[in-house]
């Protein structure tokens, strides 16, 4: 009997996963009319950008003022459209991605099951010494019978494990491309809210625009001077960092536009780290490290003591390397508070040093690519210099898988950048509200102050 329970428990892995209850050519047909939508919405996104090229030349007039501004609209308009039809995509495949999991959660459920039987076979087989065989009642032949099963048996559980293993991969795998098509999602719906934001500016730009007609010149180049006093308050807008002094935000741009080029991170979310960077400053406050024994230290502006300001010797040792290099006095260059108010023995170290916050130990990690970047001797490399530490986030960002410019890449980052952890979408772990500040800052900074000096 035995050997006949071992023989079903094995044609039973070898059953085929069930079939998800779709007409395929029902998906196919859905799938490919919404192709069809992506690809016009697509078609016309490059037919509103060229016109946009074409008519941001001729801003001279009211007239070509007016046709800019509904070339912006008209851009946007297109690009939420494809949006949405990309969504409409995502929701179908997510269905049928879930279709999928769904399916192999019940068979690893029908597979434990049988896991279990043929674990329990072993048991009662094992139970049996063989003493205790060769002295019941049975032919000689059972005995070896037996044995036969026992050895069935072991095959099956060998067997079983690894099918089981098998769609546990499978599983994960369906789960990851699950993940990415819900993130594809999101992605695709916050592209669709930054470009209402766009066109809601834009309409009142035009409104403005509007109120003028060809016979008030002066009053339109006062709306161009407006326009241009604007820009210029922008640039000479004071770009707060964290311990060193405020640049002009025309300069943070450019040193922001240079660590773009250089890593394929866009500048406003650089802009947005470092700005993230000094609110936690004001914050958190700065600290000077007393002891590179202990790591201790004290409160720059108070004097209050500080124990953990920073890992010893993991970061004091590198940190007195670094500031020796840059003819610095360790004791007197600042460096973050550990987080918190009081100390705790589960309290995490301070020791970030300059706008990007770097530890020690990290800064000369990357020293030697930030050198080759900024052309200059990777010992010269200075974590308190802007330009420095803007290329430094650039580099940092783009490892953690911010240059895909997508909302969830970019926040994921920004939270990696933070603590080392992740912050998924539709998840609020400790580190998300950093990762959610800084992506709302970088669509301010973007629509707010770059795209008002790049005339977007």
């Amino acid at each position: 009997m035995r050997v006949i329970a071992v023989f079903f428990i094995l044609l039973f892995f070898s059953l085929p996963t069930f079939a998800l209850a779709q007409n395929p050519g029902e998906v196919e047909a859905r799938r490919a009319q919404l192709q069809a939508e992506l690809e016009k919405e697509e078609q016309a996104i490059a037919i509103q950008t060229a016109l946009l090229a074409a008519k941001q030349k001729d801003t001279a007039t009211v007239a070509g003022e007016v046709n800019l501004l509904k070339s912006q609209i008209s851009q946007a308009q297109a690009r939420i459209k494809a949006k949405k039809a990309a969504i409409s995509g995502l929701q179908a495949d997510i269905g049928k991605q879930q279709g999928k999991i769904e399916t192999l959660a019940e068979k690893i459920k029908r597979q434990q099951s049988a896991l279990s039987e043929l674990i329990r076979h072993t048991r009662d087989l094992e139970s049996l010494s063989f003493v205790e065989i060769m002295l019941s009642d049975g032919e000689l032949t059972e005995v070896f019978s037996n044995v036969d099963s026992f050895t069935q048996v072991e095959e099956a559980l060998h067997e079983a494990f690894k099918n089981m293993r098998s769609l546990q991969q499978q599983a994960h795998q369906e789960q990851l491309v699950l993940e990415e098509k819900k993130n594809a999602e999101i992605d695709a719906q916050e592209e669709i809210e930054s470009q209402k934001k766009v066109i809601e500016k834009k309409e009142s730009e035009r409104s403005v625009v509007l109120k003028i007609n060809q016979n008030q010149a002066a009053a339109y180049k006062q709306v161009l001077q407006e326009r241009q006093k604007r820009a210029a308050q922008i640039r000479a807008a004071l770009f707060a960092l964290r311990d060193t002094a405020a640049i002009p935000f025309g300069k943070a741009l450019e040193y922001a536009t240079l660590a773009s080029a250089k890593t394929g991170v866009r500048p406003a979310l650089i802009l947005a780290i470092l700005t993230q960077e000094s609110n936690l400053g004001q914050n958190q406050g700065s600290c000077l490290l007393s002891s590179l024994d202990t790591g201790d230290g004290v409160g720059k502006n108070t004097g209050t003591p500080f124990e953990k300001v920073m890992k010893a010797p993991r970061d004091t040792a590198p940190f007195r390397n670094i500031t020796a290099r840059l003819g610095l006095d360790w004791k007197m260059t600042p460096v973050s508070c550990p987080p918190g108010a009081k100390w705790t023995a589960n309290r995490g170290y301070g020791g970030g040093m300059g706008p990007s916050q770097f530890i020690p130990s990290t800064w000369e990690i990357f020293k030697t690519r930030l050198g080759s970047l900024l052309n200059l001797p990777a010992d010269s490399t200075n974590p308190w210099d802007p330009a420095h530490a803007f290329m430094a986030t650039g580099i940092y960002m783009s490892d953690l898988g911010a240059t895909s410019g997508s909302y969830t890449a970019e926040r994921n980052a920004a939270c990696k950048y933070y603590s080392g952890a992740a912050c998924k979408v539709g998840r609020k772990p400790p580190n998300a509200s950093y990762g959610d500040s800084v992506m709302a800052k970088a669509q301010d900074i973007q629509l707010n102050m770059i795209d008002p000096l790049q005339n977007n």
